[in-house]
């Protein structure tokens, strides 16, 4: 088996595949069945409790991680846009009553900050979905009583934020379209969304042709800065540093865009390339040589297609920036004939972002991310 490391050849797939030995490049790639696996449950009747209901509003309680940050991103998309509030919150709030859906998320089945929000909801008469493993104290809370979408698919824990984003648009997309005013993707049509992403990363895929492999490359080296230009993919950059992190052990910013741009001129403080040149540690003196070289900063940015001019206008003024967007040739089209960049969803595009970062933070740990 080849072991992980920066020799790696990623357009050697046999060699890719072999040194995976924890499975994080098939984990990262599941994405679009757990969206399939919500679509399916949603079929069989889950959510049919709620189904063209017209709730005072939706209440999103999560854990923390992957749970809550798929609600952030949801929020932050939609939330001004479609015909009813939609509010994440920590607690289930005193108001919540039998006029509103409350969705309790999180991956520990024993939170008993989960196990309060759902206690909550249904003495107060609201309706509750659990997304959520169906298990322990949490099953108990809600049995019989609240609707349960149960993860279907085993992934790793950093790759369960398709899972939870996809139980927040089923419950937006059940309770009415003319709720939504056609902002939400049908589920299947963005499982096929990221199913394609995960294809185009697929380890036979050259890096030239592959956007992951090519993200991991270009952040491989570096000190990386995610970048949001705008609060949902600022949502998702605080997604992307979290899974950098539990995947390839680098340690990754998440930020807004503005203050990226507002740091430009102290990203070089930490010492040039020309230094890093002849830098040998144990020679160094700080006092005569100045503070010692450190890797250089690369700023990657991420966009969409409505804010993608806008924004790189906005990041001329970095020395090292570039822009993550879903599809990055404006030509390229689905299997339905649409143009992806111009076509999609809001939510399509983070989706499908998001399956680019997991992938290319699982290349980056075969190829060592330092």
């Amino acid at each position: 088996m080849t072991a992980p490391s920066h020799l790696l050849d990623l357009d050697d797939s046999a060699s890719v595949t072999a040194a995976d030995s924890e499975g994080s490049l098939r984990s990262a790639a599941l994405g679009g069945a757990q969206v399939r696996a919500t679509a399916e449950a949603v079929g069989e009747g889950a959510l049919d409790r709620i189904r063209d209901l017209r709730p005072r509003s939706i209440v999103l309680v999560t854990g923390g991680g992957r749970a809550g940050r798929a609600a952030s991103v949801l929020t932050s998309a939609i939330g001004a846009r479609i015909g009813v509030p939609i509010l994440h919150l920590p607690a289930v709030p005193p108001w919540v009553g039998s006029l509103d859906v409350v969705v309790v998320a999180g991956e520990d089945a024993g939170d008993p900050r989960l196990l309060t929000a759902v206690d909550s909801a249904l003495r107060r008469g609201a309706e509750v979905v659990i997304a959520a493993p169906d298990e322990g104290p949490l099953r108990a809370a809600g049995a019989g009583r609240a609707m349960q979408l149960p993860p279907r698919i085993r992934v790793a824990d950093q790759h369960g934020f398709l899972r939870y984003l996809s139980a927040g648009l089923a419950v937006l997309t059940v309770l009415g379209p003319s709720r939504t005013d056609n902002l939400l993707p049908d589920l299947h049509d963005l499982a096929d969304a990221v199913d394609a992403e995960a294809l185009r990363g697929h380890p036979a895929n050259e890096v030239f042709h592959n956007p992951a492999k090519s993200l991991a490359v270009r952040m491989r080296g570096r000190r990386v800065v995610l970048a949001g230009d705008g609060p949902s993919t600022s949502a998702l950059a605080r997604h992307g540093a979290e899974v950098l992190m539990r995947t390839a052990g680098v340690v990754v910013a998440a930020a807004d865009l503005g203050d990226v741009v507002a740091s430009a001129t102290r990203f070089a403080s930490g010492g040039s390339a020309a230094q890093a040149a002849g830098y040998d540690p144990i020679f160094h003196d700080e006092e005569l040589d100045g503070p010692p070289p450190s890797n250089p900063v690369r700023v990657f940015v991420l966009s969409s297609a409505a804010t993608k001019v806008a924004t790189s206008r906005r990041i001329a003024v970095l020395t090292d920036a570039e822009l993550v967007l879903a599809v990055e040739d404006d030509e390229e089209i689905d299997k339905g004939g649409r143009e992806m960049a111009g076509e999609r969803t809001e939510i399509e595009q983070l989706a499908v972002t998001a399956v680019r970062l997991e992938m290319a933070a699982a290349y980056l740990q075969l190829i060592g991310g330092s």
